[in-house]
């Protein structure tokens, strides 16, 4: 099962540019200096070069070949304005409109991963989800086929035979309340992130009611979305809808639904709302002692990932080798 030594394997083979939005930031520059320690991934650091070095020195923190690009004197700018105003031409943007955008790093990072000078791109320690899902959405836009950015938390828990037991839990930070169409996107892209994590995705849409024990229109929503799944995703084992424990537990599936062959085994959450989904994550989070990373964005035409304001360099690094081994 998933061990953060396999998405570097991956990166091995295929080394990727990371642009981090906040280059001056202390936690950034100690994931930074992790990374330029080793030769899977390299950061790029968006600011002031002075400020960069200076916030570096007296953090401690050695980031000596590290690729530093500043908005006020990038020598592509010309280039990037042109480009952004191409994307944005439905808005009417104006070249001095853009130019202002892209003095904002969130904006500046997003276009580097565009214009192919970056893979991929993890911001947001500074600022909200908004803010990093905004320029995505605006720039890079929904892969052929998705209409939504969607997210999912990967949960990590050792387990007592040595192998780490790995779940994936969506949409738990970016959609508030999905439709059943929006639902079945979701599933798809979660199962196959969770795939990358060595997961053998068991999809399980979660509800009070286990195939009808309880009604109600939020029920019919995740029945009929799991049908839905089924059908578009004919590869994918899928139940739903159905209670958490019976999802989880072999021997209350037994009870609840005996003849179903994903109840007790499911590892792919698809929770009916975000309220459910983001307490449901960090329940298992807090007290089920997982190690949670994310939110890791689904749906878009390049990785790009946003960072807790509240996370520290661990964090960082590991987020980073995430989004990169998405690319």
């Amino acid at each position: 099962m998933f061990g953060f030594g396999q998405l570097i394997d991956i990166l091995k083979k295929s080394p990727k540019k990371i642009v981090f939005t906040e280059g001056d930031d202390p936690r950034i520059l100690e994931a930074a200096s992790r990374l330029l320690a080793s030769n899977f991934l390299h950061p790029i650091l968006v600011g002031n070069e002075e400020e960069i070095y200076a916030s570096a020195e007296e953090s401690g923190f050695n980031i000596r070949g590290a690729q530093i690009i500043d908005p006020k004197n990038f020598d592509r700018m010309d280039e990037m304005i042109a480009l952004f105003c191409e994307l944005r031409k439905s808005k009417g943007v104006t070249e001095e409109q853009a130019r202002g955008m892209l003095s904002q790093s969130n904006y500046f990072g997003t276009m580097l991963v565009k214009m192919g000078i970056a893979d991929a791109l993890l911001g947001g320690a500074t600022y909200s989800t908004a803010d990093t899902v905004r320029p995505a959405l605006q720039l890079i836009k929904t892969k052929p086929g998705n209409s939504i950015v969607s997210s999912c938390f990967i949960l990590v828990r050792p387990s007592a035979t040595g192998e780490n037991e790995v779940l994936a839990m969506a949409d738990c930070a970016i959609n508030i309340h999905p439709t059943e169409d929006e639902l079945v996107e979701i599933a798809g892209e979660s199962a196959e992130c969770a795939k990358i994590f060595g997961v053998d995705p068991k999809v399980a849409f979660l509800s009070y009611s286990t195939f009808g024990s309880g009604k109600g229109e939020d029920v019919d929503k995740m029945r009929n979305a799991a049908k839905k799944a089924a059908e578009k995703y004919p590869e994918l084992p899928i139940t739903g809808e159905i209670q958490f424990d019976a999802a989880v537990s072999p021997r209350v599936a037994r009870t609840k639904c005996p003849d179903n062959p994903i109840a007790g085994h499911a590892n792919t959450f698809i929770f009916p709302d975000i309220n459910a989904g983001n307490i449901g994550y960090k329940i298992a989070q807090r007290l089920g002692n997982f190690e949670a990373y994310g939110p890791i964005l689904l749906g878009l035409n390049a990785p790009i990932n946003d960072l807790s304001r509240g996370c520290n360099a661990s964090e960082v690094y590991s987020m980073a080798i995430i989004t990169a081994a998405l690319a």
